[in-house]
């Protein structure tokens, strides 16, 4: 046989492939889902869990807009219903690292999930924004995660849009703790908290309905200072604090920031929204810096810009405040009313500070939305 006919026999072989899975995909009768999440900025952080991934203390954050993850679900009948089946892609690669991760809390939660033992899932993810740079990627990744997988469950067992959000809001927390406020729009509070009678660790509220419309169109000008990967993950920070010697003066702190934050958003005072999101920022990485071993994930260029903000508010009056995540990245937090006089402050002089003067321009958000 020549060469010629070699090539010829393969490409025989690889239609024959490809008409044969075409034939099985048609078959399997594939459907789809997809939810498109916001990433969210937390005012009082979440730092340090006990099990199963609840937090030390409560959390109050609003829900972004710009920054989010879209994911969609292929799903399809499968023979075997006694191992769960699930394949990952991120950005249009597979991911078996991650891969591996998903599948185990698949396996985990199977019990209370009818779809794993019926459904075979390809799952394919994509972010606006740098992933595990410290814009809490995990977050939005994890509740459009969620959110797909209760929508398939809702075709298996029947419940409201309602108890779709509060269900999701549990499931996302099991991949990221953060992820249980990313399903409501607006601001949120995770974790117990006496305002609210019906707030609760083992998910989200949404709050909003209770703040002051001053706090309703806040902007949050993201600082790309580092866009790569964070040299600590967040689930080893959190395993961190539960030895760390100022644990316990940390929970008690932000539980009374939540609640002093609570009342400055339901009466309208930005001086004292201000001084919590500045504290609660650098209270994170204090815990960060005097953990055992310690870490640092602020850069040189993200104390430019704190020194570079404070002043600005100092000098000008402007209503304007800082907060970062587990990152090097930071959010400038403002009123709509005073964005343009901001963003000329941005553009004079903080973008000098960022990774290719880069950064996002997001506001408080509606929350998810099925596509």
């Amino acid at each position: 046989m020549t060469i010629s006919k070699n090539k010829d026999y393969l490409l025989s072989l690889n239609t024959k492939t490809w008409l044969n899975n075409m034939f099985k995909k048609k078959k399997r009768n594939i459907k789809t889902v997809k939810w498109q999440s916001p990433s969210n900025i937390a005012i009082v952080k979440y730092w340090g869990k006990v099990p199963v991934q609840l937090p030390m203390n409560p959390s109050v954050s609003f829900s972004l807009t710009n920054a989010r993850t879209e994911t969609e679900i292929q799903y399809w009948e499968k023979e075997n219903k006694d191992t769960v089946s699930a394949e990952f892609y991120f950005e249009g690669k597979r991911k078996h690292e991650f891969e591996k991760r998903i599948i185990q809390l698949f396996t985990e939660i199977q019990p209370a999930f009818e779809l794993f033992d019926k459904y075979h899932l390809r799952i394919d993810s994509k972010n606006t924004f740098p992933h595990s740079a410290g814009i809490a990627s995990s977050a939005s990744a994890m509740c459009a995660l969620a959110l797909c997988l209760l929508s398939i469950e809702q075709e298996l067992e029947a419940f409201d849009e309602e108890d779709l959000k509060r269900r999701a809001s549990a499931l996302a927390r099991y991949g990221s703790g953060s992820a249980s406020r990313s399903v409501y729009g607006g601001f949120n509070l995770w974790g117990e908290c006496m305002f609210f009678p019906d707030s609760s660790k083992e998910y989200a509220i949404p709050i909003t309905n209770h703040i002051h419309e001053d706090f309703k169109d806040l902007q949050d000008t993201i600082l790309i200072v580092r866009s790569e990967e964070k040299s600590v993950s967040s689930t080893a920070g959190h395993k961190l604090m539960n030895d760390h010697a100022y644990k316990v003066a940390r929970v008690n702190q932000a539980k009374t920031n939540t609640e002093n934050l609570i009342n400055a958003l339901q009466s309208g005072d930005f001086d004292t929204f201000i001084q919590i999101s500045e504290e609660e920022a650098m209270s994170l990485h204090a815990m960060m810096m005097t953990s055992k071993p310690s870490y640092l994930l602020m850069k040189p260029e993200s104390l430019e810009i704190i020194e570079k903000v404070k002043k600005f508010r100092n000098e000008t009056g402007t209503p304007i405040c800082f907060t970062l995540d587990a990152g090097p990245n930071i959010h400038l937090i403002y009123p709509k009313k005073v964005k343009e006089k901001v963003m000329k402050f941005v553009k004079s002089e903080l973008l000098q500070h960022c990774e290719n003067e880069n950064y996002i321009d997001d506001h408080i958000g509606e929350g998810p939305v099925k596509i």
